[in-house]
């Protein structure tokens, strides 16, 4: 072997070493894609069983319930533990108790999770004149699909889960091009329609009853920065758009601005100004 061969070995070797502590190393495993995946898709099946779920009897419920839970708190483990020796975590067994009590606190949140969803399918019916049924919109509407991610991916968020909500958010960008923060608050009854290329940063804050369509961007105007020249965490640099607002396709919606009740924004609008309650926004 030539010697280049060796030295690279050695840079990545040391390069790719995880940030866990070595008891972490030799316990866990990394964030699984295909977990996930599963996580999503029994929560699902709970939420709309006659759609993914035949059976509802109470075994298969009771089966359904435990394997989320186990899921959610092995890969919430695996997300504790990939960054714990940047947080100077000592024990993995710290890492595993942290992981069952955000588990915990998940399962317990699953009732208003379903109605936030069956909300979330009765708007993409309501208001889609060319939907049938509702069960056509469980079923094929990326919009719905994408809100199943992100609702199972905010409330783990909230929970201050690692890595593992955007890991699933991203589950849902990759099928639907539709790219949702986990870090988004979203209210009751949020319908995106059609949905390719819907952006929707970390910050932002959306009311009840909003409606967007495809191409539609709620994103930061800028990015402040600390004195080495790195992007500031934690700062409010997403709109906040109130209830009942309509935002048409490719509107692009910048910075920690307030789009008030009742607003109807035009498509390929550029806004970065904040909108009465009730305004209809277009271009000249």
């Amino acid at each position: 072997m030539s010697d280049y061969i060796f030295e690279l070995v050695e840079h990545f070797t040391t390069a790719t070493q995880s940030h866990c502590s070595e008891t972490c190393q030799q316990t866990v495993g990394l964030p699984s894609r295909k977990r996930l995946y599963l996580l999503v898709k029994e929560i699902t099946s709970l939420t709309f069983p006659r759609h993914f779920d035949p059976e509802s009897e109470v075994g298969s419920i009771k089966n359904h319930l435990e394997l989320i839970e186990n899921i959610v708190v092995e890969q919430v483990h695996c997300g504790i533990c990939f960054i714990c020796g940047e947080k100077s975590v000592v024990s993995c067994e710290q890492c595993k108790e942290s992981a069952k009590a955000i588990a915990k606190k998940f399962m317990m949140a699953l009732p208003q999770l379903q109605q936030d969803l069956l909300n979330d399918a009765n708007s993409a019916f309501y208001g889609d004149p060319a939907a049938v049924h509702v069960d056509e919109v469980v079923f094929a509407y990326p919009g719905v699909r994408a809100m199943i991610h992100h609702r199972i991916a905010h409330l783990l968020y909230k929970l201050g889960a690692s890595i593992i909500p955007r890991i699933i958010s991203e589950l849902a960008h990759s099928k639907t091009g539709i790219d949702i923060h986990p870090g988004a608050e979203i209210g009751h009854g949020f319908f995106i329609d059609h949905g390719t290329g819907v952006v929707i940063g970390e910050t932002a804050i959306i009311g009840s009853g909003v409606k967007i369509y495809q191409g539609v961007t709620l994103g930061a105007k800028s990015f402040p920065t600390d004195s080495k020249g790195n992007p500031m965490k934690g700062i409010n640099r997403h709109p906040i758009i109130a209830d009942e607002v309509t935002i048409y396709a490719g509107a692009t919606i910048l910075g920690r601005i307030v789009v008030g009740k009742g607003a109807t924004i035009g498509g390929n609008v550029w806004l970065t100004e904040c909108v009465p309650e009730g305004k209809t926004v277009i271009q000249k």
